[in-house]
């Protein structure tokens, strides 16, 4: 598969998995992207990451010296991925329109939360980890909401069909992902860090894709909307006085399990158009479902 082509498909499975509607209305993300190399790049052989930078692309190119390697991945953006990154996060809308927010709450807290994202992002040096890719010639690529969205719709659909009645369940359900079993093991792993286990989870909210988190205002609405569960990938300190004094639930599922069954869950879609040999790293385990 040339490196093009394993980019067309990266969008194409992450637009079928995303949270909006009208899904034609999609061409890309802006957190994703090809950030070095050609396009008609062969790609067999490639390095995942959940976080790269420039000793992990070292530690690549000593691995494509000793036994080839034909590109990097990233799920964390770089470059011009992560300076565009805010404009993902208008997929939430859709999110919280779901749960039973109002479209004109919802948009409003949205574009207050990503003029802030914006701010925080553009002082960063966002091509450090691209040029050291350049200067190695070394193919690289980053995959943030394509990936993001995987792992919201099949969490979304596993609670859906699984129907968890307290807020132990849901530890339950997830400790039998592969994913977040081992990372219990790190301790690292799921975490009810609101609520009590024997309480009711009442209607689960899955946070998992848009960018980053959310409004931390967002909560009262999603409360009264029946919303009184919150399965997140992490919860900022903001957000979480915000969320108790709604008075939910909150499982924090873990922020590296979480993207890393997002990045497996679509690693099996493009497996099945070409088999591809996966070097593991920076967090990430390759767990097969195909």
């Amino acid at each position: 598969m040339k490196l093009s082509e394993l980019y067309a498909k990266i969008l194409e499975f992450g637009i079928d998995k995303d949270p909006r509607k009208n899904k034609s209305s999609i061409n890309s993300y802006e957190d994703t992207a090809v950030l070095y190399g050609q396009p008609d790049k062969e790609v067999r052989k490639v390095f995942v990451g959940i976080d790269i930078d420039t000793g992990e692309l070292l530690l690549a190119d000593k691995i494509r010296s000793a036994k080839g390697l034909d590109l990097v991945i990233s799920h964390h953006p770089h470059g011009i991925a992560y300076a565009g990154m805010a404009g993902v996060m208008r997929l939430q809308v859709d999110i919280l329109k779901s749960a039973g927010l109002d479209d004109s709450l919802a948009r409003g807290l949205l574009e207050e939360r990503i003029l802030e994202v914006e701010r925080k992002i553009s002082p960063a040096n966002h091509t450090r980890a691209v040029d050291s890719a350049a200067l190695l010639d070394m193919p690289f690529m980053c995959v943030h909401t394509p990936a993001d969205n995987h792992v919201w719709s099949f969490l979304t659909g596993l609670f859906e069909d699984a129907k968890p009645g307290k807020a132990s369940d849901i530890l339950d359900i997830l400790a039998a992902l592969p994913e977040y079993s081992s990372a219990s093991a790190r301790l690292a792993g799921p975490k009810l860090i609101l609520g009590n286990p024997s309480r009711a989870c009442g209607k689960v909210l899955v946070d998992m894709t848009g960018g980053t988190e959310g409004h931390k205002d967002v909560y009262p609405g999603l409360y009264k909307s029946g919303i009184r569960t919150i399965v997140a990938m992490h919860l900022g300190e903001d957000h979480f006085k915000k969320v108790k004094e709604a008075g939910m639930n909150v499982v924090v599922a873990g922020h590296i399990a979480s993207d890393t069954l997002g990045l497996n869950l679509l690693l099996d879609r493009i497996e099945k158009i070409q088999k591809l040999s996966v070097v593991s790293g920076s967090g990430f385990t390759r767990y097969r479902r195909i």
